[in-house]
């Protein structure tokens, strides 16, 4: 145990070190000072880094990966590859855009998990050099839980009271969580088998969309009719999802129909392209009402990659009307993977601190409220 003294500041630090895989503890002497949080989040992708002073972000900066599109999917290894490149630039940009210099920087977050694991290892590696190099306490965040968090991001936008419930719906994830006190995190109910970001995407595939094809459905459904064609809506108990019967269903369907007309999908791609998304909507849309039914709930989120989909905004706040439901949907640049969530995540850590230890290792796999 050791004291710091701030130059300046009456603040007294008092570090208490907890042996533990997984985080240390530290303790304050109040009052406490602004936070300043360097975030950095790798675990697909995406290579973002973030600068934020408490609640509020300075800088969000984002580098994507077109490598991935000639292969209709993101390659783990090329994602890795990628990482390493963009990882400096992108922090060294986040930092100049904040106006923050590295002696600035209170403590670094990064996303532990879940995710690609070689893509994960890249954010890690950097985030505890720096740290070492800079002597700052780190904390690791959950991915799907800074998804959730990204709602208390101080940008004007309402923010929930606790409790709520949260539909996070990416590429690799739907679940279905309840946000108690204390931020405490609890999925009660997540997918079987497709996240919905894979129905839309694989759905895309079919129609011989290009890679990422999730926002092009988006692009194409405004023009058509939602209901033009009927697929399967899979039926499952309690709060859980599935997406692979609609996939097949859909399979199933253009395979007849482009057997009797070979230019089926070019003619009617609005209606198609409309008819998929609202399918994958509803199916979203039945278990969040389902949930807020039983729980009693009416402070209602929607998070992740997929709650930028324009229709699925669209009918969650028609649902909102005719359910009495008070909504909450992040800001656009703040849904699909970014810095600024895992900084969100990282303020609330810091404050309860939670810092996490040397020993801490990526986890492809980290279930949320563990």
């Amino acid at each position: 145990m050791y004291n710091e003294h701030h130059k300046g500041r009456n603040i007294i630090r008092r570090y208490l070190y907890v042996t533990g895989p997984q985080h240390r503890s530290i303790s304050y002497l109040w009052p406490m000072k602004d936070v300043t949080l360097l975030a950095i989040e790798s675990s697909c992708d995406d290579t973002s880094a973030a600068v934020s002073v408490n609640d509020k972000i300075l800088s969000n900066i984002m580098a994507g990966q077109k490598v991935h599109e000639q292969y209709g999917g993101v390659v783990p290894e090329l994602a890795s590859r990628a990482h390493l490149q963009h990882i400096i630039p992108v922090v060294d940009t986040a930092l100049k855009t904040a106006g923050k210099q590295l002696k600035d920087v209170d403590a670094i977050a990064y996303t532990r998990g879940p995710g690609l694991l070689g893509s994960l290892l890249v954010g890690v590696s950097f985030a505890k050099g720096l740290a070492l190099a800079l002597n700052k306490p780190m904390i690791t965040v959950n991915h799907m839980e800074a998804h959730v968090m990204a709602h208390f991001i101080r940008d004007g936008s309402p923010i929930p009271p606790l409790p709520f419930l949260c539909l996070t719906v990416s590429g690799g994830h739907t679940q279905l969580v309840l946000v108690e006190e204390g931020y405490h995190m609890k999925v009660i109910g997540q997918t079987l088998d497709d996240a919905a970001g894979e129905a839309f995407d694989k759905s895309a595939r079919m129609l011989d969309l290009p890679y990422p094809g999730g926002p092009l459905l988006d692009k194409y459904g405004a023009e058509g009719n939602p209901e033009a064609y009927t697929f399967a809506h899979p039926r499952v108990e309690g709060f859980d999802f599935s997406f692979s019967g609609l996939k097949t269903s859909i399979l199933y369907f253009l395979q007849s129909e482009v057997g009797k007309n070979p230019a089926f999908i070019k003619e009617n791609m609005a209606d198609l392209c409309a008819s998929i998304q609202h399918t994958i909507t509803m199916i979203l849309l039945e278990k969040l009402e389902k949930a807020a039914e039983e729980t009693g709930i009416r402070h209602v989120a929607i998070a992740g990659g997929v709650s930028a989909n324009s229709y699925l905004r669209k009918k969650m706040q028609e649902r909102a009307q005719e359910k009495d439901w008070n909504t909450y949907i992040p800001a656009f640049g703040f849904c699909t993977d970014n810095a600024a969530m895992i900084a969100m995540a990282g303020y609330i850590k810091y404050k309860k601190g939670e810092f996490a230890d040397w020993n801490a290792v990526p986890a492809a796999r980290w279930p949320v409220g563990q």
